[in-house]
């Protein structure tokens, strides 16, 4: 299937992939680069992280090798990192008239890039401070959503600490609700006619084990050893900690757990975050041409 999609592609136009985590976008994504030209940008609110290779799945050595990828590992886990940040980068791509190849599974991303993204002004490093310690404390989560603006309470995903944080923030430091923000949104940087825009659908099943394979192989790749160099720096909500599998392998390394235990809660929170994917993708991408994936 993969070869009849390629073939279809124009090689003048840019291309977009998205779908679940562990579902086969990377390796999409490379032969595409590799037969067609172009370079794989990440999509991937984790891998921008330079402290998580192995455990946010990068790319390889030998991929980064075969073609150029960028905006993956690039940011310093002390520096705050968000999608208008990632927007900005991708629109300085852009500039440079090279062919892009936009894969990753963070929905936000790719939806601000084919929709467009309101300006909003930056939060003040005092708020977000503030923000952090609220959110560490036992029920913060709750009280923060409670402390929102009501339309955006409306629009907004209650369970990501991550995105509730961001709408607090932007209500505290502008005094406007981030869904009014939202509302003065600017043209998308890349529109409907600009790309090719793929979204990867993998059995449910099929994918669940690929999951727990792929978490098994970062295991033995080191992904134990990387959160145990990051421990020493390791500082509440910090956006970095959020990667999946840091938390719980952190726990192991501190004698809260063990490894069999931390291995099933990180396999568990992965397949819980591919179901939010994909019901994000269902909603918001249904325009987006459906492909299966090849795993």
């Amino acid at each position: 299937m993969s070869d009849e999609l390629i073939a279809r592609l124009d090689p003048a136009r840019h291309v977009l992939i998205a779908g679940p985590t562990a579902s086969g976008k990377s390796a999409l994504a490379l032969r595409i680069a590799v037969e067609q030209g172009g370079a794989v940008v990440n999509a991937d609110a984790l891998q921008v992280w330079s402290c998580w290779r192995v455990l946010t799945a990068r790319p390889s050595a030998a991929d980064e090798a075969a073609a150029p990828h960028l905006l993956y590992g690039h940011v310093a886990p002390h520096r705050s990192y968000s999608v208008g940040d990632w927007l900005a980068e991708v629109a300085g791509l852009l500039a440079g008239g090279q062919r892009l190849i936009v894969t990753g599974g963070t929905g936000l991303y790719l939806t601000a890039l084919t929709r467009g993204l309101a300006v909003i002004p930056p939060v003040p490093p005092e708020i977000r401070a503030q923000g952090d310690a609220w959110l560490a404390q036992p029920g913060g989560l709750a009280q923060m959503v409670a402390a929102l603006d009501g339309r955006t309470r409306e629009g907004l995903d209650l369970r990501n600490p991550a995105r509730v944080q961001r709408a607090w923030e932007v209500l505290a430091a502008t005094g406007r609700g981030l869904a009014c923000w939202q509302a003065e949104t600017p043209a998308p940087l890349i529109g409907g006619g600009d790309a090719a825009r793929l979204v990867l659908n993998a059995d449910r099943d099929r994918l669940a084990e690929r999951i727990g394979r792929r978490f098994d192989a970062m295991l033995a790749q080191g992904a134990a050893e990387e959160v145990r160099a990051m421990i020493p720096a390791w500082h509440g909500a910090q956006q970095w900690t959020r990667a999946i599998g840091a938390a719980e392998l952190k726990d192991y390394l501190q004698g809260r757990c063990s490894l069999d235990q931390a291995r099933d809660r990180a396999v568990i929170a992965t397949r819980q975050y591919a179901k939010s994917q994909r019901i994000w993708f269902r909603g918001r991408m249904r325009d987006w041409t459906a492909v299966p994936a090849q795993i």
